[in-house]
């Protein structure tokens, strides 16, 4: 979830402070993309390495932006000059005489001719995949969190990557392939066939691989094949590289139509006057359709050092306030967002991909310094794709964990191993020798979401209980077995609006 909003705030970025340019990345100032690299810096805690990984993707989606516009705009109207000579409506950011050369640079034989080998490139494409941003690599974590204990192969992979959101493969070619893994998955579990190194379920399925690239994994992944065949000649060895960039090509002309798909979901209109959501977020959702969305804008935040210990800036996206709308997942900006309304630890220093694990030590225990010790911390997490929240007492070297997920839930040993050190490095801090390790105790008694989206939401409304508490009765409140029900909606709703009325206040 966090790299999904990295990756898009970074798409925000690239389509709206990079010139629209017939050029290359790499002829692109340097100083704009510092300034993309400062604004991804300033909004997420970015790993060591992070600055070339962001620029990389800026690149892309640059790119990609400009295919969208092509492909979109411009070459299904080529003939209509009338339609050509304004920006679209979608992006009216772009400037006049940058979308004039555009236009001229696209239309210019050379470009036609280019584009034609490509299209014909793509109509050779077999068996998509429908992963758009996330890629093989956040499938396969997904997997592992919804299917424990289950060994993820290549064809599990593959056959999932080209699965709709219901869990249906619309392209019956690929179905055919796909009930074909699961009769030869069968088989193989019964001892019926045996599979050994490269001859896997999804060779005998699909057949023999193209040299040079591996099936059912990311591009990231792919794996040059150490062992060449021998007396090969340069034509065939050439051959063979001119397939490989094409199979490459393919797989990227396909990557941009998935992120294009998702953009079109954002761009989308919705009639929010029938939704049952609270007026403020109605509101919030018709600013999306009138400014954000045909802008490219984004709402900036700024969050008060007394938050989170450290003043940063913070972003909502046009997709965040739709997933919000429509109780989806939500992401990290939207929880912080509301903690700065409400000492608090800031939920993208230490949920999963937001550097190592001594980093997010540092970065907590830094936080835990600042103040007396009695103050409790509380630290929403994200081990990846659900929220938990902790409760820190450093004084009292107790943490207290709350899973709105139903069953008897322990807390992931990567943010155990983040606040076991943090409070350490307190504990040093302060000259205290301190126990051995810190008491955790699981509040099993919280109420449980309903199904597997609602975790965000039920942990800003834990936060909101406890605040309201003067007491600060919480470990009473969630004793075991005391309230395992969900909340009515109208308590997270309550939740909903409080945020959504925050929000407003930052509408241009």
């Amino acid at each position: 979830m966090i790299q999904s909003q990295v990756e898009s705030y970074i798409g925000v970025l690239a389509r709206s402070r990079v010139p629209l340019v017939d050029k290359k990345w790499a002829e692109i100032p340097k100083d704009i993309k510092e300034q993309i690299w400062e604004a991804v810096d300033m909004a997420f805690v970015v790993g060591q390495g992070g600055k070339d990984s962001v620029l990389s993707s800026a690149a892309k989606k640059w790119k990609d932006f400009k295919s969208t516009l092509t492909r979109h705009y411009i070459l299904p109207y080529i003939n209509d000059r009338e339609r050509l000579s304004q920006p679209p409506e979608t992006y009216k950011f772009i400037e006049k005489a940058q979308w004039d050369a555009f236009i001229a640079s696209r239309v210019s034989k050379e470009f036609q001719s280019m584009h034609s080998q490509h299209a014909q490139i793509m109509e050779k494409l077999e068996y998509n995949h429908r992963l758009s941003r996330k890629g093989y690599a956040g499938l396969e974590d997904q997997l592992e969190e919804t299917m424990p204990g289950v060994e993820i192969d290549r064809s599990t992979l593959c056959k999932r990557a080209r699965q709709d959101k219901h869990g249906n493969i619309p392209d019956p070619k690929v179905a055919e392939k796909a009930k074909l893994i699961d009769d030869l998955q069968k088989q193989v579990s019964e001892g019926k066939v045996s599979v050994s190194g490269s001859n896997d379920v999804l060779t005998m399925a699909l057949g023999p691989e193209h040299p040079g690239r591996v099936r059912g994994v990311g591009k990231n992944e792919e794996k040059k094949d150490e062992q060449k065949e021998e007396g090969k000649t340069v034509e065939e060895k050439e051959e063979e590289k001119k397939d490989e960039e094409n199979t490459e090509e393919k797989q990227d002309e396909k990557e941009k139509e998935d992120e294009e798909k998702h953009d079109d979901k954002v761009n989308e209109g919705v009639d929010y006057s029938n939704m049952e959501v609270p007026s403020s977020l109605k509101s919030l959702c018709r600013y999306v359709e009138t400014t954000l969305v045909p802008q490219d804008k984004i709402m900036n935040f700024t969050i008060d050092k007394e938050v989170f210990g450290v003043e940063r800036d913070t972003f909502v996206l046009p997709e965040d306030i739709t997933q919000f709308a429509g109780m989806e997942e939500i992401g990290v900006t939207v929880v912080a967002v509301y903690m700065s309304m409400v000492g608090f630890i800031d939920p993208a220093t230490i949920s999963a991909n937001s550097g190592t694990i001594a980093d997010r030590s540092r970065l907590v225990a830094s936080r835990l310094q600042k103040t007396d010790g009695e103050q409790i911390f509380m630290m929403p997490y994200n081990p990846g794709r659900h929220w938990v929240l902790l409760i820190v007492r450093a004084k009292r070297e107790t943490v207290y964990f709350l899973d709105p997920l139903p069953g008897n839930r322990v807390v992931n040993e990567e943010g155990k191993n983040i606040v076991n050190s943090a409070i350490k490095m307190y504990n040093s801090h302060i000259g205290k020798v301190g126990r051995k390790a810190p008491i955790w105790k699981t509040l099993q008694g919280t109420p449980k979401q309903p199904s597997n989206v609602e975790c965000g939401y039920y942990v800003m409304r834990f936060m909101r209980d406890i605040i309201m508490d003067p007491s600060l009765a919480f470990e009473k409140t969630y004793v075991k077995g005391k309230d395992d029900a969900p909340y009515p909606q109208e308590a997270i709703d309550e939740v909903r609006t409080k945020w959504a009325e925050f929000v407003c206040l930052h509408m241009e």
